[in-house]
């Protein structure tokens, strides 16, 4: 049992003797504390799970797409619920404040899942398919194949439920009578490809920023507390524009689909250079 609730239920006991009954409504109360702590506790814990199933653009359970309002909602739930155990529990102000700080990024989780929405729309719009296609599009090719990465993600029982719910999802689409069943094959893989990029780009909007947010935490560990937001900022322009991996290409290639132009190029035609200093004057 924990040793903080025994200290709180037997303090105002340990300078005086103890009778068997007292001892007994003691460890009564103390038992019942213990439960009501452990029910809090998992109900922590069920949140901390709970907002990792929601944080998610399709439901893992239903398949269908969710859009960013419904997700930060789902999310700042789960927040709040957190927040009420440990106001009710008088926990320290630096914990209410860790959940303060969780709170405030969710706007911004709403406002990165809204942009990467809307380039994806445009994407398929650009792919010149029917309406019936387009819609198949964005409700079941994308979905199925974002669910087999989330699949990848975990130990085999686990995915499978979700394999199997991808194959039911995308199976119809090019069966005959399916949206996409008067394609030919050659237009049906093409579609498949890009449904299965923009799938990638759906799932690594929200796990590599949250990679990188890890680097960058690690790497300026040693400059915490110090205020340098302007460095912070420089090195994830670096990161994403200029660094590349051995194919060549950078992250910000591959996240939108097309080489950006020159980081270096772009920089020096926006600064102006300082002039050269003059020459001292030579002395007779």
């Amino acid at each position: 049992m924990n040793s903080y609730v025994l200290q709180r239920i037997f303090h105002p006991l340990l300078h005086k003797p103890l009778s068997l009954e007292h001892a007994e409504h003691a460890l009564e109360a103390a038992s019942r504390e213990h439960e009501r702590l452990a029910q809090q506790r998992q109900q922590v814990k069920a949140n901390i799970r709970g907002i990792g199933h929601d944080d998610h653009f399709v439901d893992l359970e239903r398949g269908v797409r969710r859009n960013g309002p419904l997700i930060a909602s789902d999310i700042q739930g789960h927040i709040e619920q957190i927040r009420s155990v440990a106001q009710h529990e008088g926990l320290s102000q630096s914990c209410l404040e860790r959940i303060d700080k969780a709170a405030r990024v969710v706007p911004k989780m709403q406002a990165t899942i809204e942009f990467v929405s809307r380039y994806v729309r445009q994407q398929v719009d650009q792919l010149d398919v029917t309406q019936p296609a387009s819609f198949a599009m964005h409700a079941k090719l994308i979905p199925s194949l974002y669910l087999d990465r989330v699949a990848q993600t975990r130990t085999v029982s686990d995915g499978e439920p979700l394999r199997e719910l991808a194959e039911r999802l995308r199976t119809p689409l090019f069966e005959p009578g399916g949206a996409l069943s008067e394609l030919s094959p050659e237009a049906q893989d093409q579609l498949h490809n890009e449904a299965k990029r923009l799938a990638t780009v759906f799932q690594r909007s929200s796990a590599n920023v949250e990679g990188r947010n890890g680097y960058l935490s690690l790497r300026n560990h040693q400059l915490r507390g110090l205020d340098l937001p302007r460095k912070r900022e420089c090195f994830t322009a670096i990161h994403n524009f200029f660094l590349t991996r051995p194919d060549g290409t950078t992250a910000a290639e591959r996240f939108f689909g097309q080489q950006p132009r020159s980081m270096f190029a772009a920089i020096l035609a926006s600064v102006e250079l300082a002039p050269a200093p003059l020459s001292p004057p030579r002395r007779a």
